[in-house]
């Protein structure tokens, strides 16, 4: 989490994607808003109500979690646990923590654009009341995503499981909103072709990461890890995008914004907290462009039937498709249609019904002999996109 009533914002770009990726649009400078790439020193709910309308593409929300601890928690040495007592984090009633919610939320809903989403993240404290806040003023939940510590701190009373994890909501202003970022071919491609799933694991912030002060204590004492916003703007923002987080603490959102070439605003209210976080992202060198750019989506690329590809002599008539096992044999005929048997369809129709399934995509089903072994037929498509681009 982050501290209390903290907070920025910003604003941006207009392309996004759902479940896919699109070529990133290039940065269009002069549409930022004069207060991107600062720090707002305040409370965030006042602070928030200054930005303007719909300009903001992401919030990162880290709230105070109300942990309502009563009394030091201590190790079984009796040595004190350096826990989150500041008085940012306590709330008068559940009541009181509510009405704090609703109105970052509020402000927060006012300020993304209508293809903006927003992430929130929380611990059973609190993670549940807020869903039922974000869902009550109309935001429309995508996921919940789990972040699994690797070294979580044990529940040292022992009446309780070890608490190993935190849960973020990321949600879309309504169910209509249909065009929100989201860079699924991407992420794809970096977890060896396998869907990210929605448990994230990683550490907590620690190491050369975790800043302190002069004394060797935790500047800030629940700052997030960069890994963990790194995959968060990777996945549902573009470069140039702007990011804003209304509880910046010392700037975890700020310094990767800057790093992966996005914008951000920030907003705290803790002055301590703001100056360290103004030196941190001083410090960051942003990444050479070229490292973030993402590829171009699959769905953007041009349409190539399979016909095409028999045109261009990639594949002849009478030459035999099967599947990766080789269960399933199907011909190929001159007018780019398949025959199974008796059974005559295009690449896709021909692959589902071989499998009794409702759909399939035959480009990556069917395969073939190439002088290099079995290939997937997608291979000969991708060959005509290339000749195209190089024409």
């Amino acid at each position: 989490m982050v501290s209390l009533r903290t907070g920025v914002a910003g604003a941006r770009t207009r392309v996004r994607v759902a479940r896919s990726v699109r070529p990133s649009p290039a940065p269009r400078m002069g549409s930022l808003p004069l207060e991107a790439d600062r720090i707002v020193e305040g409370d965030c709910v006042a602070e928030l109500s200054r930005l303007t309308a719909q300009s903001v593409d992401l919030v990162f929300a880290d709230p105070p979690y109300n942990l309502q601890l009563e009394g030091a928690l201590s190790r079984p040495d009796q040595s004190v646990v350096d826990a989150v007592d500041d008085d940012w984090d306590k709330f008068a009633s559940f009541s009181e923590y509510d009405a704090f919610t609703r109105a970052w939320l509020t402000e927060c809903r006012r300020v993304l654009k209508p293809d903006g989403t927003l992430w929130v993240i929380g611990s059973y404290h609190n993670i549940f009341r807020v869903g039922a806040i974000l869902q009550d003023l109309g935001f429309w939940i995508l996921n919940d995503i789990v972040w699994r510590k690797a070294n979580p701190m044990p529940n040292f009373r022992g009446r309780r499981f070890t608490n190993a994890h935190e849960t973020m909501i990321w949600a879309s202003l309504s169910p209509k909103a249909k065009s929100y970022t989201f860079h699924y071919e991407a992420l794809k491609a970096g977890n060896d072709d396998l869907q990210v799933r929605s448990d994230w694991y990683f550490p907590i912030c620690t190491g050369h990461e975790r800043l302190k002060d002069e004394e060797g204590r935790k500047t800030h004492p629940t700052q997030k890890p960069e890994a963990l916003l790194a995959r968060i703007l990777m996945s549902s923002t573009n470069p140039g995008d702007v990011v804003l987080d209304p509880f910046f603490g010392t700037g975890t959102t700020g310094a990767v914004a800057k790093k992966l070439g996005r914008h951000f605003i920030g907003i705290e209210r803790d002055p301590n907290y703001a100056k360290a976080a103004r030196k941190r992202i001083a410090a960051v060198t942003p990444v050479d462009p070229a490292s973030f750019a993402e590829p171009p989506a699959k769905r953007s690329e041009p349409r190539i039937p399979f016909q095409s590809v028999i045109e261009a002599g990639l594949l002849q008539p009478g030459d035999m498709l099967f599947d990766e096992k080789r269960r399933h044999k199907a011909l190929v005929r001159a007018d780019g249609t398949l025959a199974l048997g008796q059974l005559v369809g295009s690449i896709h129709k021909i692959g589902a019904l071989a499998q009794g399934l409702p759909a399939c995509n035959g480009w990556t089903f069917w395969h073939c002999e190439t002088k290099d072994g079995i290939k997937p037929i997608d291979c000969f498509r991708q060959t005509l996109r290339e000749n195209m681009a190089a024409a």
